[in-house]
């Protein structure tokens, strides 16, 4: 399974190029409080079951796989309803500005998709903070924009490089900040660029 992308390496990669290098090729981690947070949310979350609640049929702790697009990753939760596929993605927080959680629940549907036949056009992500599940429509642009965040992992992880750590209001609350140091690495680049 080592030529296979973890779909969670999506959701760094769109979050920060840098912080998914040191994860999946340097296999560089630290935990924080968001990061242990999360991880408890989601040692609950990934007890392998399953369970009817009315017309809806639910499963944790799916394992799921594309060959298509090299992904293999779990899912947290898989619904079906009347014949339809809904993955849902757990996070800690509430929703964010940022579309990587969205990214994440695309690659799983991409998975879903090949290993069912069938279309899926919707996700949620639930945050576990709100206690609120936010629809993730896979449309078409959500679907380029996931293939596209694809294939810029899979040249990470297939050439090692590094992208450059650059700061953004994003570092503040990374577990990896202390690691990469990207405000140190604009200063010597500055430094550089004025000699």
């Amino acid at each position: 399974m080592d030529d296979y992308i973890p779909i969670a390496a999506l959701n760094q990669y769109a979050y920060c190029p840098h912080r998914c290098w040191r994860m999946f090729c340097l296999g560089g981690f630290v935990d924080n409080h968001y990061t242990i947070e999360g991880t408890s949310l989601h040692d609950c979350v990934h007890t392998v079951g399953e369970a009817q609640r009315e017309d809806t049929w639910q499963v944790r702790a799916v394992w799921l796989k594309s060959e298509q697009y090299r992904l293999i990753g779990k899912a947290d939760l898989i619904e079906e309803i009347e014949g339809r596929w809904i993955p849902v993605e757990y996070k800690r927080g509430n929703k964010g500005e940022f579309d990587n959680d969205a990214l994440q629940v695309c690659a799983q549907v991409l998975c879903l998709e090949e290993m069912t036949g069938k279309t899926v056009p919707l996700g949620y992500v639930y945050y576990a903070h709100s206690h609120q599940r936010q629809p993730v429509e896979i449309d078409s642009n959500l679907r380029q924009r996931a293939i596209a965040t694809i294939n810029a992992v899979a040249k990470i992880l297939d050439t090692g490089a590094m992208p450059p750590a650059i700061y953004t209001p994003r570092c503040k609350g990374c577990s990896l900040y202390e690691q990469c140091l990207p405000k140190a690495a604009d200063k010597v680049s500055r430094y550089r660029e004025a000699e």
